[in-house]
């Protein structure tokens, strides 16, 4: 019986790899199941996959959650302490999937007991991408990826020698304003982002997907996970979400994965690795579909993928500053403090204060670091919505 475990168990990327653990469940052993402020969900998913342990991040829903679990076997925890020390418990195969840089200590200890990491939290490459590449070295854990995109990169990679790989393009849908005259999207409301034309997710990476920030994380996490240089990554709007990435060769050939725009895929292969089985997932009908569409994103539209290349350049630090100063500008924009355009100057203004002050962003590269420059973006993009706001 395989040991699981599953960090953000309660969103969208948990949901659907419990969807897959409770079609087979005499196949594994949840271990730890965390989540947010959804203690009923949560509750409900652990006594259903009898869990031994469930976790919710907010420290003061703490005795709601032992309520929801009262009579069960199931035990509760709360707080970040407590999601660490839940992944410190062994398991086999644990899925990555909390939102945010709050993902990154809970993964850094699943790779330290040798666990396979399902890495669906894109933001632990980008924050601390050799960090996280030399403690799974260190301790022979796998890390495994669970973004659509790098799941596909994976996958055509599969038998390759990278030595042969000239470039690899990841798509983007666009997200909701794909369409929109560039005019009209500093009036975009936090309503109209939120509605993706493709893919069922979250508010945040519903969001994150309008503004292109999702992608341009999902850039820096490209290089990070298969080693190759910024030069070498390229991005495609190709608004059917069919074919999720392609991968090019020194012969000239593209491999290219395509798959119905469904997370189970990626969570499914993650979850089966090394061996394919059987999903319920649509199949392709390219008939129907008629046509796959390309075309360069306008980084004028999107200024996050510009900013993701800076952030490539520059190294060391700048990758956590530039997500921790994506969170809060999101987070301001969610509760309308700032326009949609104004998340990428936030973002680009506290990225230029870092650079201005000698030393933060070539500090070395260990937790502690990354969790106070994590702190301190957060601190400066907060500090300026309000200069923009006065």
């Amino acid at each position: 019986m395989r040991r699981v475990s599953i960090f953000g168990a309660t969103g969208s990327i948990g949901q659907n790899t419990i969807d897959l653990i409770d079609r087979n469940p005499s196949a594994y052993n949840v271990v730890a199941l965390t989540g947010g402020a959804n203690i009923e969900k949560l509750a409900e998913d652990a006594r259903r996959l009898n869990a031994d342990l469930a976790v919710t991040a907010h420290e003061d829903r703490l005795d709601d959650l032992r309520s929801a679990l009262c009579g069960s076997n199931v035990e509760a925890a709360a707080g970040q302490t407590a999601l660490t020390e839940a992944a410190a418990r062994p398991a086999d195969w644990v899925m990555s999937a909390i939102v945010g840089a709050a993902g990154l200590p809970p993964g850094i200890e699943a790779l330290k007991q040798g666990a396979t990491l399902a890495l669906a939290n894109k933001e632990t490459l980008v924050c601390a991408g050799s960090l996280v590449l030399e403690t799974a070295s260190a301790h022979n854990a796998r890390l495994l990826p669970v973004d659509s995109e790098h799941s596909a990169v994976f996958q055509a990679l599969v038998g390759e020698d990278m030595e042969a790989v000239e470039r690899i393009i990841i798509t983007a849908s666009g997200g909701a304003f794909r369409d929109w005259p560039i005019g009209d999207l500093a009036n975009a409301t936090v309503e109209q982002a939120s509605n993706h034309p493709n893919w069922n997710m979250g508010q945040r990476i519903t969001i994150d997907s309008a503004s292109m920030f999702n992608k341009a994380l999902e850039v820096i996490e490209t290089k990070e996970f298969f080693g190759v240089d910024a030069d070498q990554i390229e991005v495609l709007v190709h608004p059917e979400s069919i074919v999720h990435a392609l991968v090019g060769f020194n012969d000239g050939a593209v491999m290219a994965h395509m798959g119905a725009p469904d997370m189970r895929h990626a969570i499914g292969f993650a979850l089966h690795w090394p061996d394919r089985r059987d999903l319920p997932v649509d199949r392709l009908n390219l008939a129907r579909l008629g046509q796959l569409r390309f075309h360069e994103p306008d980084e004028a539209r999107y200024p996050a993928l510009r900013l993701a290349r800076n952030v490539m350049e520059r190294g060391g630090l700048s990758g956590a500053v530039f997500n921790a100063a994506k969170e809060r500008a999101l987070d301001h924009f969610i509760n309308r403090q700032i326009g949609f355009l104004e998340m990428a100057d936030i973002v680009e203004a506290v990225l230029d204060r870092f650079e201005a002050a000698d030393g933060l962003i070539d500090a070395p590269m260990n937790l502690d670091n990354v969790l106070q420059t994590d702190h301190l973006a957060r601190k400066w993009a907060d500090a300026a919505v309000i200069q923009k706001a006065g």
